[in-house]
């Protein structure tokens, strides 16, 4: 087996289905996203397009990260840049499991409404394949557009979609700033990084 590279730069335009795919092997035991689609058919069939809605942008802004495999990618929002709000929401109104939509919707409106107010990159979605976890891609990514966040001196802000994973995010520099829980859906974490010097 390759070893699995550590070398980031921007995905080229015919790289987007690989670094969507990317992130859909490494959210498959994500709790939102299997709370929104637990059956295995519906998370495969829709994660690609939620991840498009989500995260979309950071392809056509040249922000969407990758490891030179493409076994890991971080889809950052520049500042002034949000994810495409109402396309997924019906997205999530067609696909997601009925008795689940109300504390996902939920969920979604209280992560929108903590991000923080001054200019800042946001990081929707990070993920490395499953079989490429812990070779240090994900460390390479957060260094990559950390880098660039402290040489514009601009914020940082994640939601942590897994308790374990905050941790990692606090080595970077990230701080809790407050926990999301509504009904039954999972626990999301908005957390914040304020640049280093």
């Amino acid at each position: 087996m390759n070893q699995p590279s550590t070398e980031i730069r921007s995905a080229a335009p015919d790289e987007v289905s690989h670094a969507v795919a990317g992130i859909g092997a490494a959210f498959i035991a994500d709790p939102p996203a299997r709370f929104a689609w637990p059956s295995p058919h519906d998370y495969l069939s829709t994660m690609p397009l939620a991840t498009r809605e989500f995260a979309g942008s950071s392809f056509t802004h040249g922000t969407a990260y990758v490891s030179a495999d493409l076994r890991g990618a971080a889809l950052w929002l520049p500042p002034g840049v949000e994810p495409n709000s109402e396309p997924l929401e019906k997205m999530f109104r067609d696909t997601a499991k009925r008795e689940h939509l109300d504390d996902l919707l939920a969920t979604f409106e209280k992560m929108e409404q903590s991000h923080p107010r001054e200019a800042h990159w946001y990081l929707p979605q990070i993920g490395v394949d499953p079989n490429a976890q812990g070779e240090g891609i994900g460390a390479a990514l957060m260094d990559y557009a950390l880098a660039r966040c402290d040489q514009e001196q601009s914020l940082a802000y994640l939601e942590a979609s897994k308790p374990q994973n905050i941790p990692f995010y606090e080595r970077y520099g990230f701080e809790v700033m407050a926990r999301i829980q509504v009904g039954a859906a999972p626990r999301a974490t908005p957390m914040l990084r304020r640049p280093h010097r």
